[in-house]
């Protein structure tokens, strides 16, 4: 993979957050007859952290805490919901970063944000990507993501390791995204970002 020509591409397509791109992404896209709460989607933002590692660049990812109230368990990105005192979407992702895992705004440069994504759970979250230099120290917050995790973007931005799968959810058959990487599980909303921004970056 030739990393100067997706960092060319993040840097040419991704949007400024001051001006997010009105489109977004959402679990309707395999469930096109799934109804969006009628309730006010909550706003949240998410880092995807890009860390440059000479070898080969890879994102980094937490595993939620089976005892935090949101998404136990689950694979996701840093991040969570707006606060008031956020001044936009990535002082929202550089916050939560750091009180999730401790990686300090000091090594991530925020580049910009890609198609905002709602959940069936509530949210409408603002994905901003971070490149991140190697030499980091983390210190994770048990309470609310016990490990973490990196896999190459090669993997990553490869088609054909994203797979399309279904399970019941609210007595409903549900379809959703889905990436097997050895023994991590990278699926649902975070997956389907993941997809987005490989087509936001290669769209023609």
């Amino acid at each position: 993979m030739n990393f100067a020509n997706i960092e060319t591409l993040l840097r040419a397509r991704l949007d400024r957050v001051d001006h997010v791109a009105a489109r977004a992404r959402s679990d309707r896209d395999l469930n096109p007859d799934w109804v969006r709460p009628e309730t006010e989607l909550r706003p949240a933002a998410v880092l995807a952290p890009i860390i440059k590692r000479p070898e080969g660049w890879t994102m980094l990812f937490t595993q939620r805490s089976v005892e935090t109230p949101a998404h136990p368990g689950q694979t996701s990105f840093p991040g969570g919901r707006v606060q008031a005192s956020d001044a936009n979407a990535v002082e929202t992702a550089l916050r939560e970063t750091f009180e999730e895992v401790g990686l300090s705004r000091e090594w991530i440069e925020p580049l910009g944000a890609w198609d905002q994504y709602e959940t069936g759970t509530g949210y409408r979250i603002t994905p901003i990507v971070g490149l991140v230099e190697p030499g980091f120290e983390l210190t994770l917050d048990p309470r609310e993501v016990a490990g973490v995790f990196e896999a190459p973007l090669s993997f990553l931005f490869d088609p054909a390791n994203l797979e399309r799968r279904e399970a019941m959810w609210q007595g409903q058959k549900r379809a959703y995204y889905a990436m097997d990487y050895g023994p991590h599980f990278i699926w649902g909303a975070t997956a389907g970002m993941i997809r987005a921004l490989y087509e936001r970056l290669h769209e023609r």
